[in-house]
Order: C-alpha cells, then structure tokens, then sequence
C-alpha cells in the first residue's frame, strides 16, 4: 500500500503534463485554493499527528531534534540541488527554455525523492495518515508536471517529449519510496519508526512553507490560499477524529 500511494502520488506529475498538452495556456489560478488545502493537510499532520505520536514514544527531546533534523536536511537539498520553484510561467520568447526545462525536470525528479520517502513512511507508520498525505503530495505534484512540460513544449514544439519527460520526473517518488523501504524496512522499530516519522514531519512542513503556500498566493492570493489551509485543517480534524473512534 505505501507504494501504490506513492506511486498515486508521482503519477499526478504526469497529470500535470498531459494538462500542459491539452491546454496551450491553461488558467492556474484555481490552484491556489487546491495547494492552500494540501499545505493544510502537510502541516496539520505533521504538527498534530505524527509530532504528537513521536513525542510519546520518544520524549520531547528526541521529536524536537528529528523533527529539526527532517527541516534541515529538506532544506539542504532544496539548496544544493538545482531545483526551480515552479510558478506557472513562460517566456513568450522561449530563449534558453529548453536548458531551464531540462534543470527543472532534473531538479524535480531529485525533489521529489524525499517526498517518495515522506509517503512510503507514514504509510507504514499509519496508513490512515498515508492516504491524505499522498493526495496532498499529488496535488502539489500537478503543476510541477506543468513546470516541466510547458517549458520543454515552447522550447522543441514536441508535446510528447515534454510530456514524457515531466511524466519521468515523477516516477523518482516511488523510487524514493522503493529506498525506503529497501533500506529502513528490514530494521523498523518503534523508536526507530518514531526517529523517521518525526523526520518526515519535519521535511513535510518545510515543503508546505517553503513551496506550496508562496506558489498558492502566486497563482491566486493570501486569502484563497489561506481559505485551502483552514479546509485542509478541517478535514483532517474530522478525518482523524472519525478514524480514531474506531
């Protein structure tokens, strides 16, 4: 199951691309209110679900220094790898798009390793809590596809490259996942399950504040993105409050 939703999840960068396909110039704005709900769902999990579970098995301590751990190895990578936040735009004059396409697509399908990794974990530490991160993650996948494919399309005017390559971009998150489990499965514990799942908390909020709430405000505004991060809390109030009745 951790890698069907993993899976779930890097396929919506394909989405994103066939979007890109259909559409020569598609209106991203209505995004803002889907990725303001994603970021929601990240930070609500990752806050409240699994830092509080974490604390309990391992202390406050150890959570905070995991936790702080998973912040800053996002952010290492979001540095040293040539990533390009996406943003929906394109150069009507399409000089150097080719190049930028291809670093983009590059830094993309390193990004998004990590978030592999981020749904594969939290699936096998609940798998409750694995099914809205994936969609969450899926849903910030979309326009990354679209941040491949547009580029790459006004560059060589081929749609099936572009879409090929933004579709291959994210098929590193279940490859992501694979590493995970390969590697941590056979020598999961609950205080060595408890370590990672505070780490991917913390590359979790990263990922909402550093990526999908500028993009959201940058495809509509504050206020349609925070309107996503208030639904997105809600909904997994209600959804863990049911699930945990059971």
């Amino acid at each position: 199951m951790a890698l069907a939703l993993t899976f779930f999840a890097g396929l919506a960068t394909g989405i994103g691309s066939l979007v890109a396909y259909f559409i020569p110039k598609p209106d991203m704005r209505y995004l803002s209110l889907s990725l303001g709900f994603a970021a929601g769902v990240m930070i609500y999990v990752g806050f409240v679900d699994l830092f509080c579970n974490v604390k309990s098995v391992l202390g406050l301590s150890y959570a905070n220094l995991f936790f702080l751990s998973g912040l800053i190895l996002i952010y290492l990578l979001d540095r040293l790898i040539p990533h390009i936040h996406i943003d929906g735009q394109v150069d009507s004059q399409c000089n150097r798009l080719y190049r930028g396409g291809i670093m983009t697509t590059i830094g993309i399908a390193i990004h998004n390793l990590p978030e592999g990794m981020t749904v594969a974990l939290v699936s096998l530490a609940d798998l409750r809590l694995g099914i809205p991160v994936a969609i969450a993650i899926a849903i910030h996948n979309i326009p990354e596809g679209l941040a491949c494919s547009i580029p790459l399309y006004c560059a060589t005017s081929d749609r099936k490259k572009s879409c090929l390559l933004s579709f291959a971009a994210g098929m590193t998150e279940p490859l992501g996942a694979i590493l995970a489990v390969l590697l941590l499965y056979p020598f999961l514990s609950d205080w060595l399950l408890a370590a990672a799942s505070a780490l991917v908390a913390g590359i979790m909020v990263f990922i909402s504040f550093d990526e999908l709430i500028p993009i959201a405000n940058r495809y509509g505004d504050e206020h349609l993105t925070n309107l996503g991060i208030i639904a997105g809390f809600f909904i997994m109030m209600i959804g863990l409050g049911l699930m945990g009745d059971f």
